[in-house]
């Protein structure tokens, strides 16, 4: 398809076009990435090095900690893993007996972190430089020290004051009492000293040598039910992808326990209402995107969890065409609705891009979940800990009901776009609830509206809240705005707060004859480098 490149919408940034790509929400980490293509290596190598460089300059979002998704074409078939981490196996539904919701915070958040082990099996299986080699950027940024990009500096502060307290935190991430400002030189021998291991070992010594006993220990210093066999029994899944055709592309997720399906179900049930006649920031377009992601949450929300726990409804059951068609006649083009979750079977946080010129790709993220995650760092070792544990239901009887051995439902969601068998357009939205509405906005701009990917990054954004709540962007437009708050919707104006990431930040990898058009998010310090 021919993409239109007019400067619609108010940006610092252009596409970069190249035969060679990486698109990540860090300079550091992109150039990162493009050293390894430049040194004879794959996109896989260029990711994988990337996702490392982001753990070290990006801690507010992701670190040694976190858990990843991949979605890759190899230049043959399309494969999708899942490297998230399961509950410990003391977990059961009496522990948390008393709160209302899993806890946010500390020790009883962790889950197994998947992050290290998605490097290891993407680089065994589909990289083509050394292990090692890969790590190397993270090492020398962790030893030697980066300095912190401005909007990295502000969530820093504000992680500082919800987490001080949490353990280790302070000690790692406030040297000298105080995190550290823009520009600031940051260095962290402990982290440096991780990520040795973790290259020399290949991963082995966060699972089941030294770096596991000191997580392990750590736990059981504080209450912590995480254990050095919870770590060892650590496996990810091979799990392909479930997928969605909306006109001549098909959507690519990857399966429950993620939200990827709720994206899935959003555009088969877009694709009912004849979205297709509007103009893409017309308040027509927006309503009917809207309700259809709200009826995709709502169903997402009643019935997806790790996929070996969705036994009553499962993934064929929310993505039948027949059913989508029927939740899509409840939309009303003139108002907004509250809806609830649908009878589906009647009785029953760092995101990179890459591409390479003999046609890999890679669709990758990773993630703490909420900001720095838990707010505990094992001491001696610079590794933070994600809080995925949070993502379970204390409701008894649901799917993803906490549990031991169990994932979490997770946020986090690569995507990929696949058009007649070939690769398309590798892409992503981080940012907790905005990612499967971010999929489907990024899919219709530049697919259906014909938007180049930097285009379709830098356009207002929408995000369906609770109830008929929905927070949009003000370059949106006090027409439009208003126009949508007639409709029903409680529209909630964009703050202007550059750095609460409540729309995302997205980054777009899309092939195009001879090499690749890459964008990346202004609203991030990010950045789309090729060769």
């Amino acid at each position: 398809m021919h993409y239109r490149h007019d400067a619609l919408y108010a940006s610092r940034r252009s596409p970069i076009f190249a035969r060679n790509v990486v698109s990540t929400s860090q300079p550091l980490a992109s150039q990162a990435g493009l050293s390894m293509l430049a040194k004879g290596g794959n996109a896989v190598d260029a990711a994988i090095a990337a996702a490392a460089v982001l753990a070290v300059v990006e801690p507010t979002g992701n670190g040694l900690g976190s858990d990843a998704f991949a979605i890759l074409w190899d230049g043959k078939e399309l494969h999708g893993l899942n490297a998230s981490g399961r509950s410990p196996a003391a977990w059961t539904p009496d522990r948390f007996a008393g709160h209302d919701t899993m806890p946010l915070r500390g020790w009883e958040s962790v889950t197994v972190p998947g992050a290290v082990s998605a490097w290891r099996d993407l680089s065994a299986r589909f990289g083509k430089l050394p292990f090692e080699a890969l790590i190397e950027p993270a090492i020398g940024y962790a030893a030697n020290g980066f300095l912190v990009s401005p909007i990295i500096a502000e969530l820093w502060a504000r992680g500082g004051e919800l987490l001080h307290k949490q353990p280790g935190f302070a000690e790692h991430f406030m040297p000298g009492g105080h995190t550290p400002v823009a520009g600031t030189l940051f260095r962290s021998d402990d982290l440096a000293c991780s990520l040795r291991l973790i290259a020399e070992t290949k991963g082995e010594a966060f699972y089941r040598g030294e770096l596991a006993a000191r997580i392990a220990s750590f736990a059981r210093e504080h209450g912590g039910a995480m254990t050095e066999d919870d770590l060892a029994s650590h496996e990810n899944d091979w799990c392909g992808t479930i997928k969605q055709r909306f006109g001549e592309v098909d959507l690519h997720e990857i399966p429950p326990n993620g939200q990827g399906i709720a994206a899935l179900m959003a555009l088969g049930i877009l694709k009912h209402l004849g979205i297709e006649r509007f103009e893409p920031d017309s308040v027509e377009a927006l309503h009917l995107q809207i309700e259809a992601m709200k009826l995709a949450f709502r169903d997402m929300w009643a019935f997806v969890a790790d996929r070996e726990h969705m036994r009553v409804v499962e993934a064929t059951h929310l993505l039948n065409q027949d059913y989508l068609g029927e939740r899509a006649k409840l939309v009303d083009p003139a108002r907004a609705q509250d809806f609830k979750a649908g009878a589906p079977k009647h009785g029953g946080t760092v995101y990179l891009s890459a591409g390479d010129e003999s046609g890999m790709m890679v669709s990758f993220i990773q993630s703490n979940y909420s900001g720095f995650g838990s707010g505990v760092v094992v001491p001696g070792t610079g590794i933070s800990l994600q809080n995925r544990g949070h993502g379970f239901s204390l409701a008894k009887g649901h799917p993803n009901e906490v549990a031991g051995g169990k994932r979490p439902f997770h946020t986090i969601i690569p995507g990929f776009l696949m058009k007649d068998g070939q690769p398309l357009m590798s892409f992503g939205v981080m940012g907790g609830p905005i990612q499967a509405q971010g999929h489907v906005q990024m899919v219709l701009r530049t697919q259906l509206w014909g938007q180049d990917p930097q285009t379709a990054i830098d356009a207002p954004r929408w995000r369906a809240m609770e109830n008929l709540e929905v927070a949009i962007e003000a370059a949106a437009g006090d027409a439009v705005l208003s126009a949508l708050e007639a409709k029903g919707h409680k529209v909630v104006r964009d703050t202007g707060d550059a750095v609460a990431f409540g729309f995302g930040g997205a980054q777009i990898v899309h092939r195009i004859d001879g090499g690749y058009v890459a964008g990346s998010d202004p609203r991030k310090d990010g950045q789309a480098v090729g060769y």
